[in-house]
Order: C-alpha cells, then structure tokens, then sequence
C-alpha cells in the first residue's frame, strides 16, 4: 500500500474546447502512477459561460469532482481548487502532494510520477516547464522569440515558474499561506513565498508540460 495522496488542482474558464485533452492525459498520468499513490481530481470552472462545467462533470464523475464558483480570478480559482482537495484529505500533509496545471495544457504520462519521485527525496516544490503546442498562426519570428527567451540550464534547472505545471508539498503549502488572490503572476508569488520560508524548491526541464499558445502570448 501506498502512503502517498496526489491532489491534481485544475483552474477553467471558458476551455469546452481544450479541457476534454487536458482532463484525458492527466486520467492517463493517474494510471501510469500504477498504484505508487492515490489521487483526487478537482477542477474549478471559474466564470465561465460555455460548457466547461458540463464537461468537467461528465468526465471526473467517477475519479474526481467539480465546481463553479465566478470570481473571475485566477488565484482565487487555484486556491478553491486547492482549499477543496484538503478538506478531503486527514492524512498526513507532508505525504500529500498537489499537482496544480490548467485547463488548457496536457500534461505527460509521467507527469505525476515525476513529481512523486522528486517529493520522494524531500523536495517541497517542483517548477516545471512548458511548451507550446503550435505557433501556426504566427510569423517565424514568434517561436524564435520564445526558445531564445526560455533560458534551460545545461542541468535543467531554469528560471521560469508557470501555475501550468507547479507542485507543492501540502505542509508546505499550508505553511506559507496558499495561493493569493492575484489576476496574474500568483504562481510567482506563491513560488518567492515559499523560498522565503526555506521550502525545498526545485526547478526542472525534465517535467514539462505542452501549453496552448495563447497562454505564453
């Protein structure tokens, strides 16, 4: 048996389209965890005013849950992600990882059993990486732009901090206050915030998730 809990937190708004590609490969990042851990599933569909709801019921009926809430923010979206994943949860914090991505990425098979090998060895938070699905619509100088800006170091460690593909140890998260209510850069708030409190923070190419272009426009 495992002693490990995975709580995967999903901010929507207005993602009918994306959303059904996002929800299927963490549904397959959960399998691939073959047992290692248990894991719950929330997503929050905030303001939204398409199906996005809908389809986030249809498809987590059984392994996860949802909610609609019309805050219009996004850091108050992750944080009721976040907030509601808890409450179910009366183990222990620091065998309870949440795994924070949004609802327009897919994320990898191994997404979370990356990361769980990484809070394995004590790490308190991972920062991952992103790529971009298609710059189709765009001139050449677009992509160009962005692989020349996205600085991946020979060891891969990096800079950048993306909500998208961003896990932190419960105890943790707990300790340093959760997400803020930001309209933008919460998940650069709650990362400087944890260095602040001396988490184990690790940054990392080798977890990547791939983004709609839209969202690093």
């Amino acid at each position: 048996m495992t002693n490990w809990h995975i709580g995967v937190a999903i901010p929507a708004r207005n993602e009918e389209d994306l959303l059904p590609r996002c929800l299927n490969s963490i549904l397959e990042a959960k399998a691939k965890l073959c047992g290692l851990a248990t894991v719950d599933i929330v997503a929050v569909a905030d303001s939204s005013t398409d199906r996005t709801l809908e389809i986030a019921m249809t498809m987590l009926q059984s392994v996860g849950r949802t909610l609609s809430i019309n805050a219009g923010v996004v850091g108050i979206a992750r944080s009721v992600a976040a907030n509601l994943l808890l409450q179910g949860y009366h183990g222990c914090r620091s065998r309870y990882w949440i795994a924070n991505t949004d609802a327009d990425c897919i994320v990898p098979r191994t997404w979370l059993v990356d990361q769980l090998g990484l809070a394995r060895t004590g790490v308190e938070a991972i920062a991952g990486t992103v790529s971009v699905d298609s710059f189709d619509e765009h001139g050449p100088e677009v992509p160009l732009r962005f692989k020349s800006t996205y600085v991946i170091e020979p060891d891969g460690s990096h800079p950048h901090v993306h909500g998208a593909n961003l896990g932190v140890r419960a105890d943790a998260y707990v300790r340093v206050g959760g997400w803020k209510p930001l309209e933008t850069a919460e998940d650069h708030d709650l990362w400087g915030r944890l260095l602040l409190i001396g988490a184990r923070r690790q940054s990392t190419s080798r977890i990547e998730v791939q983004t709609d272009r839209k969202s690093v426009m």
